[in-house]
């Protein structure tokens, strides 16, 4: 006859049958369970100019820092390798060495970089006599204590770590181009401040529209963002700025959180265009917190955009449309691989992945152009 349970002896037993049940039975290595997690997609993203310039090499910016990257490089390496390219390469005139000088013909250069693994940052604004300022910029970050060094005091720092420096970064082509500029604006008139300031802005627009300055050139810059597959996230921005600048002039590119921000788990974005508009809101880092907050990185991108928008009232920024009557494009990229490339106005990006490299359209705001 079996003997009574009291109420002790039923709780142990029961619970350790409910443990055996829970407890899957081992299964054969052709049974694995049918859904897995997969890791990170690599990739890396840029403006258009990170798939269109060699410096007389093989690959293009995004090919050459997705290479490294597959070969174990740390990704902030081998994303400045890879604008390394454009910014040496004379053709590019909207970066490093031939970049469009500011109003006294002078090549002033910056750039930012950020590496998510380690939560550092470091940049230079104002560089005159390197070519390469991305590398002056991780030089910043990984030899001070500092994020920005502008100016004379950043090309002493440059020298100081081992960079040569250059009398002039101009090339023929970018020489003549500024020269036609001065030719334009007639500056020794001394006109009325606020004429000559119209003045100036309208006769590069008038170079842009008869062929003389890529309309993607005339604000400049490349921003390159990678991925691996381990899922750490850097990027970098670099750019010879506005045309024409007012000498000492600074834009968004090596400012955290304009030109380009970087969280280690959320994902990282960058800029070109107008740098103006894009430092009035620190676009960058806000599309980055929004994908924080679960947004997909297109969705991230068009609200940074409406933004813009809403931010740019003031009548000469205004088209007839009553529209920005310029563009500012964003390369954004989250700790999955996930990427996008939006606008205001259509444009086009550059990625590389295990597909190879290519020129992608990007996600416009508007229909048109900035000038319609």
């Amino acid at each position: 006859m079996p003997h009574p349970l009291d109420r002790r002896t039923f709780l142990q037993t029961s619970a350790a049958a409910g443990v055996a049940t829970a407890l899957p039975s081992t299964l054969p290595q052709s049974q694995a369970p049918s859904v897995k997690r997969s890791g990170p997609r690599p990739m890396v993203i840029s403006s258009a100019n990170g798939n269109r310039f060699k410096n007389g090499g093989r690959l293009t910016c995004v090919a050459q820092a997705f290479t490294l990257m597959e070969q174990g490089s740390d990704v902030l390496d081998a994303l400045i390798q890879g604008v390394n390219i454009v910014e040496l390469d004379p053709e590019d005139d909207s970066v490093g060495y031939g970049g469009l000088p500011n109003a006294e013909g002078v090549v002033q250069l910056d750039s930012c970089c950020m590496h998510g693994p380690t939560r550092r940052a470091g940049g230079v604004a104002c560089l005159e006599g390197v070519r390469t300022p991305s590398k002056v910029a991780k030089a910043v970050m990984e030899q001070t204590d500092h994020h920005l060094l502008v100016g004379h005091d950043a090309q002493t720092f440059a020298r100081q770590v081992g960079f040569p420096i250059e009398a002039d970064l101009n090339t023929e082509h970018s020489r003549k181009l500024w020269l036609e500029w001065k030719r334009r604006t007639d500056a020794n008139h001394w006109l009325d401040p606020k004429q000559q300031s119209q003045l100036g802005f309208e006769a590069g627009l008038h170079m842009v529209r008869e062929g003389l300055i890529d309309p993607e050139h005339y604000y400049g810059t490349i921003n390159c963002n990678g991925v691996n597959k381990e899922g750490e996230l850097c990027g970098v921005t670099t750019t010879s700025g506005l045309a024409w600048k007012i000498p000492g002039r600074v834009g968004d590119s090596p400012i955290l959180g304009a030109g380009l921000y970087v969280d280690g788990q959320a994902g990282a974005a960058g800029s070109t265009g107008r740098g103006e508009a894009n430092l009035y809101g620190l676009c960058s880092f806000l599309i980055v917190e929004m994908m924080r907050r679960g947004m997909k990185p297109k969705d991230a991108g068009m609200e940074a955009l409406r933004r813009i928008q809403a931010n740019t009232v003031r009548k000469s920024l205004l088209n007839s449309r009553g529209l920005p009557n310029f563009n500012v494009n964003f390369y954004i990229l989250n700790a999955h691989g996930d990427h996008a490339g939006v606008s205001l106005y259509t444009s086009s990006f550059a990625v590389c992945d295990a597909n190879g490299p290519r020129t992608e359209p990007t996600e416009a705001l508007f229909p048109g152009k900035p000038s319609e």
